[in-house]
């Protein structure tokens, strides 16, 4: 029976059709090389590998050496550890090394296709990161794809949590690095906090190829990256500044209850000025100075610490410290503090222990640290359904 859709779908193709007929060329390509590929000894699959880099250097392009590449690396996973790649998992490796995204299921033999565009590009020598999941990920595909780029002579390593700085710098050093993407992160964060150039851990950012890109560029891709420290300790001028706020009037300020807000009155900044030339530390005169902007904001947040914020309401003291009270559930936040100095200046205010403040010393979200890569690519079982938020 004549279908007309068939027929129709013979002469219009969809894009996704005409990218894997595209592809399909290459892994017939890829095929006829197989038979000649199977006649080299082991000892001549690192001499391949030398001969495609000199290519390179040469001029040539990965794409003309992908054919080659592809069935050196199939005919080395079937040597090294019994596997040979199937035509689909070469049609995955064409779409990874082209920076493209592929929809593959989990089984579908993922870990052995990021291997085919790994290699191919490992072969300029800048380096290829693999993003994983979680560390045991990138220990595990580290060591059993290692076999692989061993036998093809090149060299992997991994990224995990307990590593110093010597292992991460000989691990990056490698042609192919395993690691997940917080590691990838805080090491690059780490490595602009450092003096030296030598002592960075990290050698440039290349092309990555992450897996479940899904999670990693759209669900966390707002997810800030923090290294903080300690501020420098201002514990002596929490403590002189509550004091002098302890000397003001009724008539000195005004609270505007709703937006939980505090504002000295211009009686109140004449008697600021006042107290504070007589203990000698207001600059030029006028509080407002750019040069007392410290002390204004020391000022502001005791006031707000002394007039706004009640004990047992807002906050608890106990076991010598300031524990915040949710306002909608009413229960203790245990390890939360009042940003931007206004939890010092109640403890100031309790006469307890002030604890240094901490600031942010490097940040970046994943999706900033991504884009720093020249080229990058991943596979998730769910890339046609957010392939517009992909693009």
């Amino acid at each position: 029976m004549f279908n007309p859709l068939n027929f129709i779908s013979k002469f219009i193709k969809s894009g996704n059709k005409k990218e894997l007929d595209r592809i399909g060329k290459i892994v017939v390509k890829i095929n006829l090389l197989e038979e000649n590929i199977k006649k080299l000894n082991d000892k001549e699959f690192p001499e391949k590998t030398i001969k495609l880099k000199e290519e390179i250097k040469k001029g040539t392009s990965l794409d003309q050496i992908l054919p080659e590449a592809f069935a050196l690396v199939r005919e080395a996973s079937l040597r090294s550890r019994s596997e040979r790649h199937f035509d689909v998992q070469l049609i995955g490796g064409v779409v990874l090394h082209e920076n493209k995204i592929a929809e593959m299921r989990t089984g579908e033999g993922k870990t052995l296709t990021i291997a085919l565009a790994a290699y191919l590009n490992a072969l300029e020598g800048k380096g290829v990161h693999i993003v994983t999941v979680n560390d045991y990920l990138a220990k595990r595909d580290s060591l059993e794809m290692g076999k692989i780029f061993d036998f093809l002579g090149l060299t992997s390593g991994y990224i995990n949590n307990d590593q110093g700085d010597e292992e991460r710098k000989k691990n990056y050093n490698c042609d192919i690095t395993y690691a997940t993407n917080s590691e990838l992160g805080f090491d690059y964060l780490r490595d602009n906090m450092k003096y030296s150039k030598k002592d960075m851990v990290q050698r440039g950012h290349h092309f990555a190829i992450v897996d479940e890109i899904d999670s990693c560029l759209i669900d966390e891709a707002r997810t800030p990256l923090v290294i903080s420290g300690a501020a420098e300790d201002k514990t002596n001028q929490y403590i002189a500044v509550d004091k002098v706020i302890k000397l003001l009037n009724k008539n000195d300020f005004e609270i505007d209850e709703k937006d939980r807000n505090i504002l000295l009155t211009n009686e109140g900044i004449n008697h600021i000025e006042s107290l504070f030339s007589n203990a000698g530390v207001l600059k030029n005169d006028n509080f407002y100075d750019p040069e007392n902007l410290d002390l204004v904001h020391f000022v502001n947040q005791a006031l707000r610490a002394n007039h706004l914020f009640k004990k047992d309401k807002d906050y608890l003291v106990k076991d010598n410290s300031v524990k915040i009270v949710d306002e909608l559930t009413g229960r203790v936040l245990e390890g939360r503090r009042f940003g931007d100095g206004l939890h010092q200046a109640i403890e100031a205010k309790e006469k307890i222990d002030i604890q240094a403040e901490n600031q942010t010393l490097a940040s970046i979200t994943y999706q900033n640290y991504f884009k720093l890569y020249k080229k990058i690519s991943g596979c998730t079982g769910t890339a046609a359904t957010e392939s517009e938020e992909f693009f």
